[in-house]
């Protein structure tokens, strides 16, 4: 274990040996979890987990269309990042953009009818990893716990809940 010395004001709150155990054990989970979701995707529609995502949050607004920057900021990716995801996604015709109709500066994302139906598709490998991954490895209880200790982090760190 590390110990930096510093002059903070306030003294840091070690991990117990236990704590730490839990804190790789989440760090280590999510990075497989993750990474199998993603290749799940990958291998059966050609998508990546991010790629997923903005299908997702296309899929649930209204009319099938977000403005970019409500996107970018709803999966949490910087602009840039989000716009080359997107422009990729165009390039395949699962996506198109247009320039806003409201105020003609920022540019909507819209999921098109190809797009929602890969993400039909993709919806069953994905919900399927993480039910099979996830959900089945924990009891309800333990799943629930998880939720709240989810939530209890957003609220926290972001101010928001969802």
């Amino acid at each position: 274990m590390v110990h930096a010395e510093g002059n903070s004001a306030r003294e840091t709150p070690w991990l117990t040996k236990e704590q730490q155990v839990i804190w790789r054990s989440f760090l280590g989970g999510t990075t497989v979890l993750m990474d199998q979701l993603d290749r799940d995707l990958r291998n059966a529609h050609g998508l990546s987990l991010p790629e997923y995502e903005i299908l997702v949050r296309l899929s649930e607004a209204p009319d099938r269309s977000i403005r970019m920057a409500d996107l970018a900021e709803a999966i949490g990716h910087s602009r840039s990042r989000t716009t080359h995801t997107i422009r990729r996604l165009e390039k395949e015709g699962i996506v198109a953009r247009f320039q806003c109709d409201s105020d003609g500066r920022g540019v909507t994302a819209i999921l098109t009818d190809a797009g929602y139906a890969l993400l039909e598709h993709a919806a069953h490998t994905h919900v399927t990893g993480v039910h099979d991954y996830l959900v089945a490895a924990a009891s309800s209880k333990d799943f629930e716990a998880l939720g709240r200790i989810m939530d209890q982090l957003r609220e926290n760190l972001d101010g928001k809940s969802y």
